[in-house]
């Protein structure tokens, strides 16, 4: 039972670094705690957004034109719909993180965008309604990935190339030796290179790290469409719109045997991820409903569905991708803050490249374990 590798967890970016390993000739063992891309975690959904003119912060630009190539390439070669292009609206007042973090990283990297005050981005985008002191950026490169495919598509590769999966099998502790002895509820295996991928759950797999990680859970809601015709992909992309500092709203066009799905980007309560409330309350839906019915009221109809999804957040909101700082031969991939699915075919490919040669061609130390130095000392 001596493996490679190993990749606890398998969804966003397990799957795709198992995938990787596997295409990469490694004997790897992927091990999920739930099924096949499951929607118990962070990565379901039916939607996620994918664009360039990223707010969050320059440097993810780099990360998203490879992982927005990668989409494509994973669809030519498996001849899977994975990414529908409808373009992406940012918008919020002048000096607003939404709208100015996507100015800025529209400008630094010289991505096509055209700015609209709140008049002309009504009359080009009749479904959303701006108050008349905010803007508006529009880029063309970007749209939704379908993420239950993307996950399935990246799992089907990875058995294809010849990776081992065990899904319903719960990792209960790890240990590093001469080798790395992974034990499970249903077993116990040894690998040469360890990938921990497990999202919310990482604090309980790797508590030695002290990492400063807060579990947030967050409800994502589906209307019933009052004016289907304005919320089609090649009328409405995917937007964000941000109030305040406390605020902000995203959704996507009408997709088929969907309602409109529209969600608030942070502002949950913390969670424990085994304890997680997964039924969504009247509480929940009122301010995702207030935002709908006065910014997008194409798509303010009843209820239709509602599902809970869970960010696991760092202090700063990026990544984590490194390797572990008392064993280089464990690769930490995870969380991502609620903005990671996107990239999660590149950040596979670059967990692969820590894991078996210990370096990456892309600049990432700005997700590295280094930025929290209090616990770069702790002991396995």
């Amino acid at each position: 039972m001596h493996y490679q590798a190993i990749v606890i967890g398998l969804g966003a970016m397990g799957s795709s670094t198992v995938a990787e390993l596997a295409r990469r000739g490694t004997g790897v063992l992927g091990i999920e705690a739930f099924g096949r891309a499951h929607d118990l975690g962070s990565s379901g959904g039916l939607s996620r957004i994918i664009r360039l003119a990223y707010f969050e912060h320059p440097s993810y630009v780099p990360l998203l034109r490879a992982a927005w190539q990668g989409w494509r390439d994973l669809e030519a070669e498996t001849g899977r719909e994975l990414l529908l292009q409808c373009g992406g609206l940012y918008g919020g007042r002048r000096g607003s993180a939404v709208f100015e973090g996507a100015l800025r990283s529209a400008t630094e990297h010289g991505l096509p965008h055209r700015v609209y005050d709140a008049a002309e981005a009504e009359r080009r985008f009749p479904a959303l309604q701006l108050d008349p002191e905010m803007s508006v950026l529009h880029e063309q490169m970007a749209g939704l990935l379908y993420p239950e495919r993307c996950i399935e598509t990246h799992l089907a590769l990875a058995e294809s190339a010849g990776a081992e999966l065990h899904f319903n099998e719960r990792v209960v502790s790890w240990g590093a030796g001469p080798t790395i002895e992974v034990a499970t509820d249903a077993g116990s295996y040894t690998c040469d290179r360890l990938v921990i991928a497990a999202g919310a759950w990482l604090p309980k797999l790797a508590p030695e790290l002290e990492l400063p990680l807060t579990v947030e859970r967050n409800v994502l809601f589906w209307f019933e469409p009052l004016d289907a015709a304005v919320l089609q992909p090649e009328r409405l992309p995917v937007y964000i719109v941000e109030l305040d500092e406390e605020h902000a709203f995203y959704g996507f066009p009408l997709l088929p045997g969907q309602g409109a799905k529209i969600a608030r980007h942070h502002g949950g309560r913390p969670t424990n991820p085994d304890t997680l409330e997964r039924g969504a309350s009247d509480e929940d839906e009122r301010p995702v409903r207030d935002f709908a019915e006065r910014h997008v009221p194409a798509a303010a109809g009843r209820r239709l569905d509602a599902k809970v999804c869970m960010y696991t957040n760092t202090p700063d909101f990026d990544f984590i991708l490194d390797h572990h700082p008392a064993d280089e031969r464990v690769v930490i991939a995870s969380p991502c803050s609620g903005h990671g699915f996107k990239f999660s075919n590149v950040m596979g490919r670059l967990a692969a490249d820590l894991a078996l040669t210990g370096e990456t061609d892309f600049d990432i130390d700005f997700i590295s374990i280094d930025r929290f130095a209090a616990q770069r000392s702790a002991p396995i």
